[in-house]
């Protein structure tokens, strides 16, 4: 189209010819086109009907392109088989959204009319239309009418999508024979909006009312939520009912564990007290992952008042072998020396240190938080007792959580 506008039709055929032989230098026009033209342009300068004269310039030579003109001149470019639809976006936004109808070579028409090369199409506009139809969207060829139109529809029909988005999310729920509040929990909606980057939940409507994302890709979520969480709320009934139906001698979990009246059952020791074989235990029925067992003095167990139901007994079997870690934490004078005399100590009572960490505060403080490996609470006192005795250590406890 630049080549046409800059030099001439001829300038359109020595490009067409070049794309269809493959040459980049010496482009050469066909004898029988430019005596086509050269003849055309000799019966322009004889005649003063423009309109006869156009009607020489629909020809086959433009093969993927439709060239009409404004009623001033101006020439359009279009994908074949456009529509004045498409030439009225072509020449501004605002002009599609209030076409009203049009006139092609000065007659009226329809505007789904497929428009050939050489036509003048004028378009008709109201400012009392409120816009495009979704219909249009069936005739236009171009991407940006289509484009403009999208935009029209999701910018100005906002409230009727919120609308029609929430009903097609209400009736398939119907549907599945379901009610809202199982499916459209706030958390689920939420992780909804994070995944497809919607800010609130109306746009998330207005998108599925619009058609810019699937109502079952949707829905398709929200149930993989429901099954998980269904999942979850099957296994705690698994454990109340066991709990309730068996009574009697169970057999321990891998750490020495044992849940009343349940047998195999997924037991996690919490990591926030990290509970010994000799402590005071308490079980917590959880969502999805059994029994967390936590000590009777954790800290974290005023987060759990008011779920009494889901607490459960536990306690520890007579004879536990498996290796616990405990964390630790002691307060000494600083001095050169400390820590290798505190390590000594624990390689005596063959614990195993898993990890070390030391400060000294300005007042010469020093402080050592440290995780070990052991077997029971007991062994754990003992190394305690003894770090107590090493020099410089005035303070050694067991964190909580």
């Amino acid at each position: 189209m630049h080549r046409t506008a800059e030099f001439g039709i001829a300038a359109h055929w020595a490009y067409k010819e070049a794309s269809n032989q493959g040459q980049k230098k010496s482009i050469v026009v066909s004898d029988d086109k430019l005596a086509w033209l050269r003849e055309s342009l000799e019966w322009q300068k004889n005649t003063q009907n423009p309109v006869e004269f156009l009607k020489i310039l629909k020809t086959e030579l433009f093969e993927d392109e439709v060239y009409v003109f404004t009623p001033k001149g101006m020439i359009k470019e279009l994908p074949i088989d456009s529509t004045p639809i498409d030439f009225a976006y072509s020449v501004h936004e605002q002009i599609g959204h209030k076409m009203i109808g049009c006139k092609i070579n000065g007659k009226m028409m329809p505007i789904i009319t497929k428009l050939n090369h050489g036509d003048i199409v004028e378009i008709l506009t109201s400012d009392q239309v409120k816009g495009p139809s979704r219909d249009w969207l069936k005739f236009v060829k171009s991407s940006s009418a289509k484009t403009r139109i999208n935009q029209w529809f999701k910018k100005e029909q906002r409230a009727e999508n919120i609308e029609k988005g929430k009903e097609i999310i209400e009736r398939e729920i119907k549907k599945l024979g379901m009610k809202q509040a199982q499916l459209l929990k706030p958390e689920w909606i939420e992780k909804l909006l994070q995944k497809y980057q919607f800010n609130t939940i109306e746009d998330l409507y207005a998108s599925i009312g619009f058609g810019g994302i699937s109502d079952q890709k949707i829905i398709a979520r929200l149930l993989n939520e429901y099954r998980k969480e269904h999942q979850a709320d099957e296994l705690e009934q698994k454990i109340v009912e066991l709990v309730q139906a068996k009574p009697n001698k169970t057999k321990p979990s891998k750490n020495g564990i044992y849940v009343k009246g349940i047998e195999n059952c997924l037991v996690k020791l919490s990591k926030c007290c990290n509970p010994l074989p000799g402590d005071e235990i308490v079980g917590y029925i959880t969502k999805g992952r059994g029994v967390s067992v936590h000590r009777e003095d954790c800290i974290n167990l005023k987060d759990l008042l008011g779920k009494e139901e889901r607490m459960i007994d536990v306690y520890w079997a007579e004879q536990v072998e498996a290796q616990y870690n405990v964390e630790i934490e002691i307060f000494a004078n600083d001095r050169a020396g400390l820590l290798r005399d505190i390590i000594k100590q624990i390689e005596n009572y063959k614990i195993k240190l898993m990890g070390v960490n030391t400060r000294t505060n300005k007042d010469n403080t020093a402080i050592l938080d440290m995780i070990l490996e052991t077997s029971s609470i007991e062994n754990l006192n003992k190394l305690m007792n003894s770090i107590m005795n090493v020099e410089s250590v005035y303070d050694v406890y067991r964190k909580r959580g």
